[in-house]
């Protein structure tokens, strides 16, 4: 009974993070319901959904209105907007998702583990993995990647099976094991050669780096048809004979500019400083009434959103 517990756990079934046994087996034997636990979790369900319809899907509207477009209608900047507005897509689509899985599991008196953190500022492609969907890079590391030898034996056979892999759990298509591989290469080239440059540098250009291949690498997760992604680079590259922006996309920026400050701000750690700070400085009973409102708030415009939309994709079906 235990076990049928685990699996039908509906928290987090469908869209992760990937729990196994030994993460909450003490818990289904020992669960306790704490009033404080509760009061976390509906907080951080109303971010999570908040997060997956307030950004997760202004941005995937926005993303399908520039990228891969018909040649005609095209332009360089507007392929990279849409890649950059898909880019906040994906993010905020799974990482929505985990809040709210990992919002519910503590009100039912569950701890699943943290699925993201903060990947958008990683330095490194290594420093990436390190923090996005952290709960399918564990279990490939300890499922496949160690099985097979992990650094001990055929360490770059090893990795470039995980990363395989890795791109095959994400769909039966050529695209998804291209990215796989993609990233392969990336973390056996910095493994080798790149975080020794890279521990030189800036940590802007580190960053500035990291994020190149990160959204470049999110075009191939999207194009399914290949020759279709081919002809995506040649105009993000400037190798096709279209132009460089057109009013279409001027427009697009500048009614979504302060959206788009409040999603890139998102990104970053702001939020949880911020709250750090009030919990500092406002007294307890100040604090809870805060994060009241902005529960209600972060609840209220999603439920209106919900209602006024039609586009209310659920991107994690594919994988």
């Amino acid at each position: 009974m235990n076990f049928i517990l685990f699996v039908v756990s509906f928290h987090q079934l469908v869209a992760g993070p990937i729990v196994r046994y030994s993460h909450i087996a003490r818990e289904i034997e020992e669960r306790v319901f704490s009033l404080p636990d509760f009061s976390n979790g509906v907080t951080r369900f109303c971010k999570g959904l908040f997060k997956k319809v307030f950004i997760a899907n202004t941005a995937g509207e926005l993303c399908l209105q520039f990228l891969g477009q018909d040649m005609s209608h095209t332009t360089v900047a507007g392929e990279w907007f849409g890649l950059l507005m898909y880019s906040l897509q994906i993010y905020f689509d799974f990482s929505g998702y985990s809040d709210m899985a990992i919002g519910l599991g503590w009100m039912f008196g569950f701890h699943y583990h943290e699925n993201f953190k903060h990947p958008y500022t990683a330095t490194s492609i290594t420093d990436f993995w390190r923090r996005w969907h952290i709960s399918l890079g564990t279990f490939f590391r300890d499922y496949v990647y160690i099985p097979l030898g992990g650094n001990r034996r055929y360490p770059i056979r090893n990795m470039f099976i995980v990363w395989g892999l890795t791109g095959i759990w994400h769909g039966a298509s050529w695209n998804f094991v291209l990215w796989g591989l993609y990233f392969g290469v990336i973390l056996w080239f910095e493994k080798q050669v790149l975080l020794r440059l890279l521990d030189a540098m800036p940590n802007f250009v580190k960053h500035v780096y990291a994020i190149f291949f990160i959204v470049l690498g999110w075009a191939i997760f999207f194009f399914t048809d290949l020759s279709r992604l081919g002809s995506t680079l040649k105009v993000m590259f400037g190798m096709a004979d279209v132009p460089l922006y057109n009013f279409q996309l001027d427009a697009a920026f500048w009614a979504n500019a302060y959206w788009l400050v409040f999603a890139l701000v998102m990104c970053a750690p702001l939020y949880a400083r911020a709250h750090a700070g009030l919990k500092q400085h406002l007294t307890a009973i100040t604090y809870q009434w805060a994060v009241v409102f902005q529960n209600l708030l972060f609840l209220g415009v999603s439920v209106v959103l919900l209602v006024g939309q039609t586009y209310n994709p659920f991107i994690y079906f594919r994988f």
